[in-house]
């Protein structure tokens, strides 16, 4: 079924502009009229006067997201331009671009106008396409103020009476320009049940996917009648188009991945990872109080801040060796080893610097790590990761790069031990029901969690030597339940 693309205004005898692939429509119509609410792939462009809460504009993309149309902007986008703080903490993403941008400018303030997506000065274009991706709306103003760097001060959507009079006959060829981008035509000659996003990094080194990983998941999709299309950081103004995102990317909370996630979900997409389960893996503090509650056996775990520096480890109940984390660390990064006081005093004051709190925790020797593939709170894999040559961790990232990681085996769910199944289980239920790996140890026949990860590694050759494609397709089908949603 072909996209529809509709323009809503208030009046749509203010829309003068002749353009074949849109539909032009008013507020009241598509408010009332039953075949708007019946259409299905339809995509709103909500151009009315006001998107003030309970506005006519702000209902055109409320019931826009009930009718499972793409709004833009969304609901969710019109409550961010309502926020000082939300704006500025999102546009940090690009602050570099401002500070070069407006770097020769001699006044203290500065307004940019984008249409859809672009500038009328070609020096603002790249920024204006920056910001347009982190608040989509067809017209925006941007006020900017100086104060020792440049800040976004406010960001406001446009009506097309607001725009100046000097832009306007730009208008008309940026309206063009952009609703005739191949991403607002049904060109693939298969007509798919769904379409997924994979948000990937080409140039990330220790990926969660390998690339013949990734080529799999497209072909699992592509079986089960799901598009799929992989996106960078790049596209974050495009993930409207989709019906889910799949993450396999290294997440974290202060970076683009989590804000991926948070857009996705609040678009209405479904999202592995999903931002709660970001949030809650991505910090070791939080795992540590999590698994404390959950009365898990995990390593003796004690959580340090900078006052810690002035007690005797004896006092802050540790003993050497033990093992210190930044709550956000991931793949064995940001993870380091104390032997002895001293190293661990010089090893707390560095990691201090860049968070309030650490974890310490005691150190469990073992030859091999166990991971639990766990998705839809069932174990979909299981690993033995063994420790890289001559290192106490899996992976060695100050060795060389052909013994940096340790070997791995895959094993039938059915041949681990019951209890490290169970474990981890427990461990990964206390997150959610997505997609997680949960790393345990075996020490004297105990069992005990170490940490449970979002964005686990699902690489052909290793997590997929046992289930083979099957691994792949059950994701993809978990992703197209989702999608379906209960049945009724």
């Amino acid at each position: 079924m072909a996209v529809r693309n509709l323009i809503i205004l208030n009046n749509t005898a203010h829309w003068n502009f002749d353009i074949e692939e849109v539909e032009v429509v008013s507020a009241k119509a598509y408010l009332t009229e039953s075949r708007y609410a019946s259409m299905k792939n339809a995509r709103i462009f909500n151009l009315c006067r006001s998107y003030r809460y309970q506005s006519i504009g702000y209902y055109v993309s409320l019931l826009a997201a009930a009718r499972d149309h793409r709004a833009i902007p969304s609901v969710t986008t019109m409550q961010d331009f309502r926020s000082q703080t939300i704006i500025r903490t999102i546009a940090e993403d690009i602050d570099d671009l401002i500070q070069k941008t407006f770097s020769k400018a001699t006044e203290k303030e500065a307004t940019l106008y984008i249409y859809f997506g672009q500038t009328v000065l070609p020096e603002h274009r790249f920024v204006g396409r920056a910001l347009y991706n982190l608040f989509q709306a067809p017209l925006l103003k941007v006020t900017l103020g100086f104060n020792k760097k440049w800040l976004v001060q406010q960001i406001a959507p446009l009506s097309l009476d607001q725009i100046p009079e000097a832009d306007q006959e730009h208008i008309c060829e940026f309206a063009r320009n952009y609703f005739s981008r191949k991403r607002f035509r049904e060109s693939r000659i298969q007509q798919y049940a769904y379409d997924l996003a994979i948000l990937v990094n080409p140039e990330e080194k220790s990926a969660p996917s390998c690339k013949k990983a990734l080529k799999k998941f497209a072909e699992a999709a592509d079986k089960l009648n799901v598009y799929t299309e992989f996106i960078t950081k790049e596209d974050y103004s495009r993930l409207a188009e989709f019906d889910a995102l799949f993450i396999r990317e290294t997440t974290s909370v202060n970076h683009h991945t989590y804000r991926f996630s948070r857009k996705a979900h609040a678009e209405g997409l479904v999202v592995i990872d999903d931002p709660w389960s970001i949030m809650r893996c991505a910090n070791k503090v939080y795992l540590a109080e999590r698994l404390a509650l959950a009365k898990l056996p995990a390593p003796r775990t004690v959580i340090l801040h900078k006052e810690a520096l002035k007690s005797t480890p004896e006092q802050l109940g540790i003993t050497f060796p033990c093992v210190l984390k930044q709550p956000d660390s991931a793949f064995s990064q940001g993870v380091v080893k104390a032997a002895d006081e001293a190293e661990f005093r010089e090893k707390l004051t560095q990691l201090l610097v860049k968070s309030d709190l650490i974890i310490a925790q005691e150190f469990m020797q073992s030859d091999f790590d166990w991971r639990v593939g766990v998705l839809d709170r069932k174990p979909l894999y299981v690993c033995k990761y063994y420790m890289a040559r001559g290192h106490w961790q899996i992976c060695n990232w100050a060795g060389g790069t052909t013994s940096r990681f340790g070997k791995s085996e895959c094993l039938r769910v059915e041949d681990a031990p019951p209890e490290v199944i169970q474990t981890a289980l427990k461990a990964a239920n206390l997150i959610g029901d997505g997609l997680y790996g949960v790393d345990l140890k075996e020490i004297d026949g105990k069992v005990v969690v170490i940490e449970v990860n979002d964005n686990p590694s699902i690489d052909a050759g290793v997590e997929d030597l046992v289930l083979k494609d099957e691994l792949y397709l059950t994701v993809i089908r978990s992703i197209i339940n989702r999608i379906d949603g209960p049945q009724k």
